[in-house]
């Protein structure tokens, strides 16, 4: 177990001469560099109902970075990705691409939104056809895709393939290569995830353009920000007793935040988040990591992360 109180990464301010623009998302800030590369930072930030929360999980960049350069690395035969280099355990280099302002949301099971929605009677989502007669977390007859847009800021929202195009979000063509690329990562994501006994249940993938104008995987890929997470092992039988699925993801976080009253709505407090439930985040996203990679999490320093990483930059870079 790691200890959770120990120092969080909340913010980097990096400098280098390369560096030509810095961009600061809900959990991560990216650098522009001069020579057509990024640099993207995992902080210790937590989000939920597109809303920073107020304390930061220590070692959670680490463990969002370093697994999803794993997976990055697993997955690259399937789907061509921007990825080059990881100089820092909280770091990832890779090729600048122009955001595909479309979030590809893989569903392999009805959970989350999908069932929510499901729940309310509604069997399209997203354009996507849901059968009667599942309950929740009920495997789906085969992946569907749900997609939603990719916001600057405030809540993403659900979107058709016929508005997708509609508004210019993407041409045809590059439509037709996302759904491709998504669905063969979904695939290998979930064999891997069935080797170390978890089912992928749902994700979502972002593109990019690149200079060269082909179509690149960018930003996390399965990840427990990014995807959800069943336990194979007595999924069969909980499903047959009704019994709610043991899962791996930041839905858990969700949950607490909503039996607190909160589901970032305008007025709503974020509940208190005590020591005790900061290390219960640390230790879920730390487990995830293991079973996934297969490999013990060797927490990197946070005395001082920022100076950490600014370091590994220069050395990078020279």
């Amino acid at each position: 177990m790691t200890t959770a109180l120990a120092g969080t990464l909340m913010r980097s301010d990096l400098q280098h001469p390369l560096i030509t623009k810095v961009y600061r998302g809900k959990v991560r800030d990216v650098y522009t560099l001069a020579d057509g590369r990024i640099l993207l930072v995992a902080s210790d930030r937590i989000s939920a109902f597109d809303v920073v929360l107020p304390r930061g999980i220590p070692h959670k960049g680490q463990v969002l970075s370093q697994l999803s350069w794993h997976m990055l690395q697993a997955t690259r035969k399937v789907a061509p990705n921007w990825a080059i280099a990881q100089p820092d355990p909280n770091v990832v280099i890779g090729h600048a691409c122009e955001t595909v302002k479309v979030e590809m949301v893989v569903r392999g099971y009805l959970a989350g939104h999908a069932w929510r929605t499901y729940s309310e009677g509604k069997r399209l989502l997203c354009g996507a056809a849901m059968p009667d007669g599942l309950k929740e977390s009920d495997r789906l007859p085969q992946p569907i895709i749900t997609p939603s847009t990719k916001a600057d800021e405030g809540h993403d929202e659900d979107i058709t393939p016929d508005e997708i195009l509609a508004c210019g979000l993407c041409t045809a063509e590059e439509w037709d290569t996302m759904c491709r690329y998504a669905l063969a990562l979904f695939n290998e994501g979930s064999r891997i995830a069935l080797e170390r006994g978890l089912l992928l249940v749902d994700t979502k993938y972002e593109f990019g353009r690149a200079a060269d104008g082909r179509i690149l995987l960018i930003d996390e890929v399965h990840t427990p920000d990014s995807s959800r997470y069943f336990h194979a092992e007595g999924y069969a039988d909980r499903q047959v007793k009704g019994e709610r699925q043991k899962q791996l993801s930041k839905e858990f976080v969700r949950e607490w935040l909503i039996a607190g009253g909160f589901m970032g709505k305008e007025g709503q407090q974020v509940p208190e988040m005590d020591d005790a439930f900061v290390q219960s985040v640390t230790d879920r996203y730390v487990d995830l990591y293991e079973r996934i990679t297969g490999n013990a999490f060797v927490p990197a320093p946070t005395d001082d992360a920022a100076l950490r990483i600014q370091r590994a930059l220069e050395a990078y870079l020279g």
